[in-house]
């Protein structure tokens, strides 16, 4: 027995809530929200147009600017694909087959999401540094990876690396495997299968991981803090660099670069609601 729609709204009511409870928590959410989120954003664009637009564009156009934003790009080209093409790889292995340390798999790739990204950084000093695990190897071949941008590339993979998996997974098993047998039944081979059928059932959880991925490559701090040595022009990617400039009291110059993370945080959002709009089903 289906019950009435007299007793259907009662309970929605009930659900609902006194008016007084929806009001107050609605004004809850939004004074933390206000404090929490607006006025640092507010007071970040205040702090870096305080001397005008000129000095503003200036900050960004110095040699030491200029040559983080090149690092933070070229971080985030080499780790975003190498991260897709693992991710793809890991979600594809995990969601099709069923073996023994599974579990473990599932475990090593959710790791970063549970270190610190500081420790992770030490991580790789303890492997590639002077006095590392490979540090003599590398020193009497002329190789360096820590205080330089080999370092800086190994500290943002790390720390990326689980989130096209773990956007791409959830999608893959929740769609099945059965289009993809009914392909490899009709002849197509197992690349053709991929490429059109699995990947256009996934590309909306590849772009979701895709833009998480890369918004966390230009923003990570702590590990590539560790392994980049605060080189000036050479290892500082723009988080770091608005630390330099801050602990320089160069508020201006260190809230200029801070706004364009905070820009490229805003614009990460807004693509990322897109593509949860464009992936619901119609």
């Amino acid at each position: 027995m289906t019950p009435s729609t007299p007793v259907l709204r009662q309970r929605a009511h009930g659900l609902q809530g006194p008016a007084f409870v929806r009001w107050g928590l609605i004004g809850a959410t939004l004074l933390l929200l206000g404090v929490f989120l607006v006025v640092p954003l507010v007071a970040v664009f205040t702090f870096a147009f305080q001397k005008g637009w000129a000095a503003y564009g200036a900050s960004l156009v110095r040699p030491a600017s200029l040559a983080a934003m090149r690092l933070t790009l070229l971080a985030a080209v080499i780790a975003v694909p190498l991260n897709l093409v693992f991710g793809l790889a890991a979600a594809w292995l995990i969601a099709r087959y069923r073996f023994r340390g599974r579990s473990l798999l599932l475990t090593l790739i959710d790791l970063p999401f549970s270190v610190s990204p500081v420790i992770a950084g030490l991580i790789f000093v303890l492997l590639f540094g002077r006095q590392g695990w490979f540090g003599a190897w590398l020193l009497d071949h002329d190789v360096r990876v820590i205080f330089a941008v080999p370092g800086i590339v190994l500290a943002t993979v790390f720390v990326t690396f689980p989130y096209v998996v773990r956007e791409v997974l959830p999608v893959m098993e929740a769609q099945g495997s059965d289009e993809e047998e009914a392909a490899l039944t009709l002849g197509a081979s197992g690349w053709r299968t991929f490429w059109s059928v699995t990947l256009p059932k996934v590309k909306w959880g590849v772009l979701y991981g895709v833009i998480l991925c890369n918004a966390r490559a230009m923003g990570e701090f702590g590990a590539v803090s560790v392994v980049s040595g605060h080189v000036r022009g050479v290892t500082t990617t723009l988080p770091l660099h608005a630390e330099i400039l801050y602990n320089e009291y160069d508020l201006a110059g260190a809230f200029a670069v801070a706004s364009l993370l905070t820009l490229l945080a805003l614009v990460t959002l807004v693509v990322k609601k897109f593509v949860e709009w464009r992936s619901q089903p119609s």
